[in-house]
């Protein structure tokens, strides 16, 4: 089971609706997935120098104003902060490996669930709609996003086992599907120096593309390697700072549907999900292929 949905702006009218259009995608896939849900923004990009951390605090009542204020102290420089339910969204002017470091140290009860230039990760626990609340996502105006549904099979279900997973900066990934070998992956990937923080395949394969880019992959030539040595029934959709890419595995038993207008381009397990973007009724409208990469970007 599990539902996916993904879309892509063209137009700025889209862009400010963004999340509005993806909430509603989203909470069309509570049937397939009504264990957790999660999305990944893409919004709002830093300036050069800075870094954009979601992190996420299993305390509803966390001090997060007191962090700002600790880490601001810690760098010299004042530190944003924007609070969304459990999930806060830190922007500093420092390389993410020194905010990873002082975060670890004085602050490990706070788990990094996303970071980059413009992504944002926000997912909990519990119906669709309840996650879409809790993080006001309807307000969220951005390029592109990913959002997931998850019908828990292989683990508990928990915030940290829900989707998206990123494993790499601005790197995100969701998963209709299960791995076979992910437990044999996940072992050549540490000795790689990949860590892990679930027992959740989807964490394997995106770390699997990380290892990749970090070998000097470009996303498709990762996702080419990966239909080799994922094994596995799967839809990925994978999103990047500039875009998102949509793969299936050779066999293809996993729904998946895409559309495309002037507007916008969106992907989704189900059409329904789609059918409620404006302008869907006029869309081009396609099932992906078996093993074929089929990606968009700004650049």
């Amino acid at each position: 089971m599990c539902g996916i949905v993904g879309l892509f702006t063209k137009t700025p009218e889209v862009q400010a609706k963004l999340g509005d259009y993806l909430s509603s995608m989203l909470i069309e896939m509570t049937d397939r997935g009504p264990d957790s849900a999660g999305v990944a923004l893409y919004r709002d990009p830093v300036p050069a120098g800075y870094s954009k951390l979601t992190l996420q605090s299993a305390d509803p009542k966390y001090p997060w104003r007191s962090l700002a204020k600790d880490l601001g102290e810690q760098l010299g420089d004042e530190v944003e902060i924007e609070v969304r339910g459990s999930h806060a969204v830190v922007r500093a002017k420092e390389d993410f490996t020194v905010l990873e470091h002082w975060l670890h140290h004085n602050h490990p009860d706070l788990r990094i669930v996303s970071a980059g230039d413009t992504i944002e990760i926000f997912k909990d626990t519990g119906l669709p709609e309840a996650v879409v609340e809790e993080f006001e996502l309807r307000k969220v105006s951005g390029t592109h996003a990913l959002g997931h549904t998850r019908m828990a099979t292989e683990s508990a279900v928990t915030t940290e086992g829900s989707h998206p997973f990123s494993t790499g900066m601005d790197l995100c990934l969701v998963h209709n599907g299960s791995l076979s070998n992910h437990n044999r992956l996940r072992q050549f990937l540490r000795k790689r120096g990949i860590e892990f923080k679930t027992e959740n395949d989807t964490e394997v394969a995106a770390a699997y593309l990380t290892w990749r880019l970090r070998e000097g992959a470009s996303l498709e030539e990762a996702l080419e390697s990966g239909i080799k040595d994922l094994d596995g029934f799967y839809t990925f959709a994978v999103g990047t700072r500039d875009g998102f890419a949509v793969v299936r595995d050779p066999i293809s038993c996993k729904h998946a549907v895409m559309a495309e207008t002037d507007d916008w381009v969106a992907m989704a397990t189900e059409y329904r999900a789609i059918a409620t973007l404006p302008g869907s009724d006029k869309a081009r409208i396609w099932e992906p292929a078996p093993a074929q990469i089929y990606s968009w970007s700004r650049n």
